[in-house]
């Protein structure tokens, strides 16, 4: 347990992601197995365990501390392992510090009542580091500032190996990893995906600006729509079959319609959307079925779920990846004329055209509000797993912009648990007693490092109300919010969604009277 304590700690403070790689690689190195696979599937978030509710922290707290002085601690902190962690008083243990694969394994199998009593015990061996390393594992709140993404890259590093390679054998394994670092030690073969339904790194594109999109030879390239979707992956292998999302997760749980329709053999590369009739809806329809772990009957007929396809990895077991992109999508549209695959499509292709209609074209997609853009394709392109520049680009739709003003601040997670950084922001409208704001979005990206020094200080100085770790301020900061589009909701008072907000610009200078009314956004979405 302590080298895995010690481990989250530094990811947390490290300042770039070489030096992260650089940690993990040599957790890998120096921690045996089967811990250091319990510990690379708890930062990837494969690891399954039954967590500890955030009341039985409480309690164990409350047992061992002054309540008050916790309720405080905790409010100012805003994180409740770090709280707890910190105010746990100290014990001279006669034993050693657990193994990691000790707590996964206890957790995963003690009855309810002697888990409680057995992280009391472990909590009273451990030092802060450590307690705070294990409350968030059984509370299962581990933002460490580390991916699943990351933690493959590091693999690789570690067993130098290409990182393609790493992320095929991934699925094909499940922690604690054994064969997985087996085969990256050099004590076996790679683990068997020749008939295993695992995820193939996907093919991704560069963003692509207007002075760019004036240097490119469109003869090379061609185009269809970036539909406003999550991007997925259909794995069929011997009657195995799974729906992955772009990182590789599996959601086709979310999805059990599409899964259940799969009636081929192959891997297919498309857009997940939600689909009436044939007519693809907003992504606001889609986001009520991400993240779930079922669905009801209710939800499938509400909404219905339709794979897009761009592009064809594996015709059966043919590998199809190493043709140009006009090959593959020939293979493409011969594969969907011959298995006719239930709740899939073709993504069209756009006829050539100049530059000026294309624009036009990508500028125009906000008005139909199911497609992000333009994806330029060179067309002697081979699919290749990454992000390599010059072969896909995204021409994506402009940013609206809308200024809104600061309503609440949430103390952010990690590195940030210390940083009033989470803001949701409102809009203007009328109300019963003159004009009111109202909540029409959040978001936690877009600023400095120095501008979220500015803006916690702001925060602590202008705060009227606290709701734990959330304070409402005096509706007096402005922000310029950019975002990609904005669609309906019946969960937000305001009646609004933003899809991707993020913090623009901080309008220190502009009155909050002057931000913009609810009826703007609304006639944007219109």
């Amino acid at each position: 347990m302590k080298p895995f304590s010690e481990l989250l700690d530094r990811l947390l403070y490290a300042p770039a992601r070489t030096s992260k790689l650089a940690l993990l690689e040599d957790y890998f190195r120096t921690v045996p197995d089967p811990d250091r696979g319990f510990g690379l599937a708890a930062i990837a978030g494969t690891l399954s365990l039954r967590v500890a509710k955030s009341g039985v922290i409480r309690e164990l707290v409350a047992e061992r501390t002054d309540p008050e002085l916790f309720h405080w601690s905790y409010d100012f902190v805003g994180d409740l392992a770090e709280t707890a962690a910190l105010m746990w008083p100290e014990h001279q243990a006669d034993r050693d510090w657990p193994h990691l694969s000790e707590v996964v394994v206890a957790m995963d199998e003690l009855p309810r009542g002697q888990l409680t009593k057995q992280i009391a015990a472990w909590l009273d061996t451990l030092d802060a580091t450590g307690r705070w390393a294990l409350l968030k594992l059984a509370t299962g709140s581990l933002r460490v500032g580390a991916s699943a993404g990351l933690a493959r890259a590091a693999l690789a590093r570690y067993g130098k190996v290409e990182p393609a390679l790493v992320e095929e054998a991934w699925h094909a394994t499940a922690p604690p990893y054994l064969d997985l670092f087996a085969w990256l030690d050099g004590r076996m073969p790679r683990p068997e995906i020749a008939h295993a339904p695992v995820f193939r790194p996907l093919m991704l594109a560069y963003p692509l600006d207007d002075e760019q999109a004036q240097r490119l030879d469109l003869a090379e390239y061609s185009a269809e729509w970036k539909w406003d979707g999550i991007r997925v992956q259909v794995v069929a292998v011997r009657g195995q079959v799974r729906l992955y999302s772009r990182t590789g997760d599996d959601v086709g749980p979310a999805f059990p319609e599409v899964v259940e329709r799969v009636r081929f053999e192959g891997v297919l590369d498309g857009e997940l959307l939600v689909a009436r009739g044939g007519e693809v809806a907003s992504f606001n329809d889609l986001q009520q079925r991400l993240n779930r772990k079922a669905v009801t009957p209710a939800m499938l007929q509400d909404y219905p779920a339709l794979v897009r396809l761009y592009d064809i990895l594996f015709d059966g077991e043919e590998d199809l990846r190493g043709l140009p992109f006009l090959e593959r999508r020939e293979r493409l549209e011969a594969f969907v004329a011959r298995e006719r695959p239930e709740g899939m499509d073709l993504s069209p292709l756009i006829p050539d055209s100049g530059l000026d209609e294309l624009d036009r074209m990508r500028r125009s997609a906000r008005e139909g509000g199911t497609v992000e853009g333009l994806m330029l394709k060179r067309k002697d392109s081979l699919y290749v797993p990454g992000r390599p520049k010059g072969l896909w680009w995204k021409w994506k739709r402009d940013a609206h912009l809308v200024d809104c003003v600061l309503m609440y601040a949430q103390r952010g997670h990690g590195k940030r648990s210390s940083f009033y950084s989470d803001y949701t922001f409102g809009a203007w409208q009328d109300g019963p007693d003159g004009e009111e704001l109202v909540p029409v979005g959040k978001a936690y990206a877009g600023y400095t490092d120095e501008e979220l020094k500015l803006l916690d200080r702001w925060i602590r100085d202008h705060t009227i109300e606290r709701f734990g770790p959330v304070r409402a301020v005096e509706p007096r900061l402005v922000f310029e919010v950019a975002f990609d589009s904005i669609h309906p909701s019946s969960r937000h008072k305001s009646g609004v969604a933003m899809r991707f907000p993020r913090i623009a610009r901080i309008r220190w200078d502009k009155p909050a009277a002057e931000a913009d009314r609810l009826a703007t956004l609304i006639d944007l979405m219109a």
